[in-house]
């Protein structure tokens, strides 16, 4: 059996023959059929289900009047990634800011989960920033093939023209496959950048925790805190730097 958080074991518990059945529809067969629900997968759901809590909290008490602290704390943050999206995008990015709005939240909160006691940071796991950046790829691919049109969105995987069909073809050769590598590279470099920060974090973390459990751990706590807060900004800031590649008109 593997080690598993209580809310892990939980769910195990109650969902591991369902689990296992599901995943043996597709053709995956868990290591341990009593287990299979993943720490990652129990704390991102843990995170799934707290914010949607905090969502309706706060969209049961919006006020014009009277607004509260967690109405302007959702108010402020939904206000810069606006802002950042105004200024990268420019004009229409306000219909992006729903989408990277609730990535930064989830992307944050799956963070700092790792500083709560009996809990780990699901980002800490490679398969959840994966998904993050799976999930960020399709949506501004589909953005840009929304804005621009299937057959005007791919010509510019081909490069600029550059006047003659003969040397435009042979500029397609050359750039097509630097472009996917790129872009499949971005979907890496989102995985590998938060889940090595966020993993080292915790381990270190852990390690002060063990070793010295009363007054230098905290320092260890705030600087997790600190890299939760920037490898969040970081990878909202690289979502809308990739929106903007997708839906600008030079394309």
């Amino acid at each position: 059996m593997p080690e598993q958080l209580w809310f892990t074991a939980i769910l195990n518990h109650l969902f591991a023959g369902p689990v296992t059945a599901l995943l043996r529809t597709v053709h995956v067969d868990p290591k341990y059929p009593e287990a299979p629900v993943s720490n990652a997968a129990a704390m991102e759901l843990f995170v799934f289900l707290f914010l949607v809590l905090l969502f309706a909290m706060v969209r049961s008490r919006l006020s014009v009047d009277k607004p509260g602290g967690l109405q302007h704390l959702f108010e402020g943050a939904h206000g810069f990634i606006d802002g950042q999206g105004q200024e990268i995008i420019g004009h229409g990015s306000e219909k992006f800011t729903a989408y990277l709005t609730t990535l930064g939240f989830f992307i944050l909160f799956c963070n700092l989960l790792g500083l709560v006691p009996g809990f780990e940071s699901p980002t800490g796991s490679p398969v959840v920033p994966l998904g993050c950046a799976v999930l960020t790829f399709i949506y501004y691919h589909l953005q840009g093939i929304k804005k621009q049109g299937l057959w005007h969105y791919l010509k510019h995987f081909a490069g600029p023209s550059v006047g003659h069909p003969v040397a435009n073809f042979l500029m397609a050769i050359l750039m097509v496959p630097i472009e996917v590598v790129s872009h499949l590279a971005r979907m890496l470099s989102l995985t590998v950048r938060l889940y090595a920060n966020m993993f080292a974090g915790d381990m270190v973390t852990m390690v002060f925790f063990s070793l010295v459990p009363i007054g230098l751990p905290v320092i260890f706590m705030g600087l997790h805190l600190g890299v939760s807060l920037i490898q969040t900004f970081v990878f909202v800031l690289l979502a809308i730097i990739y929106l903007q590649g997708a839906v600008a008109e030079e394309h």
